[in-house]
């Protein structure tokens, strides 16, 4: 089977993938409008760029999907994409890829806040003082949002000997031994002394996290958000913080991104923002290819690839 793919991924990372034993044609895409490849290929590989992510309410191409028989996400979430995306015969996403790395960024911050060595950091005699630290052992970590990222935090938490609740959408069995599923998500954030947000973004979690969930918060809880910025009330998170029901926010994602320079985020002394960095997307870039190379032999071969979308959940 011959493939002709057309791909916004770097010039290098094409080049991988002409070498595939498959021997694919690697097309370029118009980096301005990457959805006028769908008649030149069979195969679209995507990445939510600024042509994407600034034409969402654009109106379906008359053409589209094309010849296009599959299309791939290097992000986990398709929120970014026109939802007209989702009309090729096959949508397929990066699940996993940055997994690991986005769960070492929830631990740091987890440790970041408990520990707050800064705090205690001794600059002379005089500070030479005796303070207690949090404790991450003993503590409970609370994920809204059981898939692959937040399946890695539950493993890293566990083996730290905090306690895990969590809850999902599908009510299925947990994949992680040892975490406890609950019913509702008001209970998983009254559990948690750091609630961590790692739900997809989709029409039915838009600022699900609000003012009625965080009147739930433990005093002093810790929220990390490594979800998207659409599925919290960033104004409900600011009151919260404000009034001490919450002690603090880590937020690698914000809506819109970056926020406006008059926004309260930038100088609140209780939240921390990083600029979307906790897939540490340049070094998992192999593990990008492998996912792509696997999918793209199994397709090949008349498969499904893996980690297909749910074009009615939207993830």
């Amino acid at each position: 089977m011959t493939l002709t793919i057309a791909s916004q991924f770097e010039d290098g990372f094409n080049q991988d993938l002409r070498a595939l034993p498959l021997r694919p044609t690697v097309i370029a895409v118009p980096e301005d409008a990457p959805w006028q490849a769908a008649n030149d290929a069979d195969v679209l590989l995507v990445r939510p760029s600024s042509a994407w992510r600034g034409n969402r309410g654009l109106v379906r191409p008359v053409s589209w999907p094309g010849r296009l028989q599959w299309i791939f996400s290097g992000s986990v979430g398709v929120d970014f994409y026109p939802r007209w995306l989702l009309d090729a015969p096959l949508v397929s996403c990066g699940r996993g890829v940055a997994s690991e790395e986005i769960a070492d960024y929830v631990i740091a911050a987890i440790y970041a806040y408990a520990k707050n060595l800064e705090a205690v950091r001794a600059r002379s005699p005089a500070d030479w003082k005796q303070a207690p630290l949090g404790r991450v052992s003993g503590s409970t970590v609370g994920i809204i949002g059981l898939g692959a990222i937040g399946s890695a935090v539950a493993r890293r938490a566990l083996a730290l000997g905090a306690r895990v609740t969590a809850a999902r959408r599908r009510r299925l069995p947990s994949l992680v031994a040892g975490v406890t599923l609950l019913d509702d998500l008001a209970g998983v954030v009254a559990s948690a002394d750091h609630l961590v947000l790692a739900l997809p973004a989709t029409d039915a979690t838009r600022r699900l996290i609000g003012a009625e969930l965080l009147a739930h918060v433990r005093p002093g809880a810790h929220l990390i958000n490594v979800a998207r910025g659409s599925v919290l009330d960033q104004e409900a998170l600011v009151e919260a913080l404000d009034a001490g029901r919450l002690g603090f926010a880590t937020l690698d994602v914000t809506e819109p991104e970056p926020l406006p320079a008059d926004h309260p985020f930038w100088r609140h002394d209780r939240v921390r923002l990083t600029p979307h960095v906790s897939s540490n997307y340049t070094q998992v870039r192999h593990v990008l290819f492998d996912k792509i190379a696997a999918d793209l032999t199994r397709f090949a071969r008349g498969e499904l690839p893996s980690d297909l979308v749910d074009r009615d959940a939207g993830y």
